[in-house]
């Protein structure tokens, strides 16, 4: 096994890649999207580059497996992906099963998939009507008469009839089922791979039918009452069968592969979302993510928007009656120790004087969210105009990753969390 970090350059020695390699490493998924790039060197050695996705990828040759350059560890990177989702933090005591030695982050999320599928067939497996077609000796509920004399014409002992069947055989269920059956097959770990198993028999009962296509499944899942108990196995089913995608989940292409990669860059975007989100319920604001401006860049000739205008997040209330709106712009860098990016600032200072409102007519400003450490300075950068006068600001604040996932899970999350909206609204 290969271990590298985000971002991170190694070359690994006495390594050759084969066919099915090359098409792999060559393709959408790896080289095509920046998640790993694969130069294969003189002398049987491979210069790896990973980018900003954490994960595994399994080659012929050998095992890549990219870790969090932000983050203490794999086990970090679920509960941001779970508390991104609104649902909290996860509970990840299942990991203890992975005892020989640390487990990486797929065969952290098939064990995730397992264990919450097992808790669907401990509960009992939901069962729902099914439309079914076929053809009896006898009518069951109508009877196709077109097909009938089109197929069967004058016979009396095979009767086209079309019925609701009371069945497992649902796609809440094979969604679970190919999860399980494929955790039990790829699992690195034997614990996963034996626990995937007894699962993956069981499900395969109450849902012999393939699931087939992945992204039809998900878009027709609709969750209710009688199964808002799948969600979460769904959640951690779709992210394993996806192989890792989030952004891409619903793009073009098959979605089988032997990559697992997370991408940090989005992830870290929805995750800051969600927790200015859970800062800002109960204040006087109110936090919008994805806001679409389509009147900020105008076409003088033809008298249409020029191009959206799209900050990650919105943030916009009151102060002391007088009305306030921060953009918030997301950036998955660490900039302790390094000035500010020459295109994140200007990004940020098209944010500041289109859409930034400060009470008292104060200096638009506009917040640039980055992960830190705890002692990172904070920036501040504005735009002086010809006579000297500030027309927009930017700050920077940063986002210690380790310590607030730790604090959300324990008696300082109020105060974490009033931190940082403070820092932002500053």
């Amino acid at each position: 096994m290969v271990t590298l970090r985000e971002y991170e350059t190694r070359v690994v020695e006495g390594v050759r890649l084969g066919s099915a390699d090359r098409a792999l490493c060559a393709g959408e998924q790896l080289a095509g999207a920046g998640r790993l790039q694969v130069r294969e060197l003189a002398g049987g050695r491979l210069e790896l580059t990973a980018g900003s996705c954490v994960g595994v990828v399994r080659l012929d040759a050998c095992e890549v497996r990219i870790l969090p350059k932000y983050l203490g560890e794999e086990l970090d990177v679920l509960r941001m992906l779970e508390y991104a989702a609104g649902r909290g933090l996860p509970a990840l005591d299942a990991a203890r099963t992975v005892r020989e030695g640390a487990p990486h982050l797929r065969d952290l999320v098939a064990l995730l998939a397992t264990e919450h599928c097992e808790r669907l067939l401990a509960r009992g497996v939901r069962r729902d009507y099914v439309t079914v077609e076929e053809e009896l000796p006898a009518v069951r509920g109508r009877l196709l008469a077109d097909r009938q004399v089109l197929r069967h014409y004058g016979r009396l002992d095979r009767l086209a009839c079309r019925f609701d069947e009371h069945d497992s055989d649902i796609v809440d269920n094979r969604l679970c089922a190919a999860a399980v059956d494929l955790a039990a097959r790829t699992a690195h770990s034997p614990a996963v791979r034996a626990r995937a198993r007894r699962a993956a028999a069981q499900f395969a009962q109450v849902a012999p039918t393939p699931l087939g296509d992945l992204r039809t499944a998900l878009a027709g899942l609709d969750y209710h009452r009688h199964n808002s108990h799948y969600e979460s196995a769904h959640r951690w089913a779709a992210l394993l069968l996806s192989g890792g995608g989030i952004t891409d989940l619903f793009a073009r292409g098959s979605l089988a592969s032997r990559a697992f990669l997370i991408d940090m860059n989005v992830l870290f975007e929805s995750f800051a979302t969600q927790l200015l989100r859970e800062a800002a319920a109960g204040t006087r604001h109110v936090v919008r993510g994805q806001s679409r401006h389509a009147g900020v860049l105008h076409d003088e000739r033809t008298g249409r928007s020029y191009t959206e205008v799209r900050p990650d997040v919105l943030l916009s209330g009151t102060v002391d009656g007088a009305p306030l709106r921060r953009p918030v712009d997301i950036k998955y860098k660490l900039y302790e120790g390094r000035r500010l990016a020459a295109p994140d600032l200007y990004q940020a200072f098209l944010y500041a004087h289109a859409l930034a409102r400060q009470p008292g007519d104060g200096t638009p400003t506009c917040v640039l969210l980055h992960p830190g450490g705890t002692s990172a300075s904070r920036d501040s950068v504005a735009v002086h105009r010809w006579d000297g006068a500030t027309s927009a600001r930017v700050r920077s604040v940063s986002l210690d990753l380790p310590s607030v996932l730790g604090a959300l899970g324990g008696a300082e999350r109020t105060t974490t969390l009033a931190r940082l909206l403070a820092a932002v609204l500053e």
